[in-house]
């Protein structure tokens, strides 16, 4: 199993920049993907950002150019890092490691989730 615990989120101005961190613990051998998403009361959840296990990354069209997604050298903290920060940036950050798991004898890809890292903007 694989877990995941996000933090570095906080009260950030805007124009200025934050990085959170996941860090993951468990089997992370398997992981094949770790991704940022992000929510705000009322609205769906939405991938802000992946990164595969083979280092490809995919950004959502409204971070493009401000969030950077990367990993430390062993592969187990994913780092997120947020330049030039909108007040729409203003969510709860969550991280999500999907990884390979053997279960009754088959092969799944299984979903494990962060709690979660508030990020607020003050002008």
């Amino acid at each position: 199993q694989v877990q995941v615990m996000e933090s570095g989120g906080g009260v950030a101005q805007v124009g200025g920049s934050l990085r959170l961190s996941c860090a993951a613990s468990g089997s992370t051998f398997s992981i094949m993907a770790t991704a940022w998403y992000r929510q705000v009361p009322g609205k769906q959840r939405e991938l802000v950002a992946v990164m595969n296990s083979g280092g490809r990354t995919n950004y959502l069209e409204s971070v493009k150019g401000r969030f950077t997604i990367s990993r430390d050298n062993a592969g187990n903290t994913v780092f997120l890092e947020m330049n030039s920060l909108k007040p729409e940036d203003t969510a709860v950050y969550y991280c999500k490691a999907e990884y390979l798991d053997v279960v009754d004898g088959r092969d799944r890809y299984i979903d494990a989730w962060g709690q979660g890292t508030l990020v607020a903007l003050a002008s």
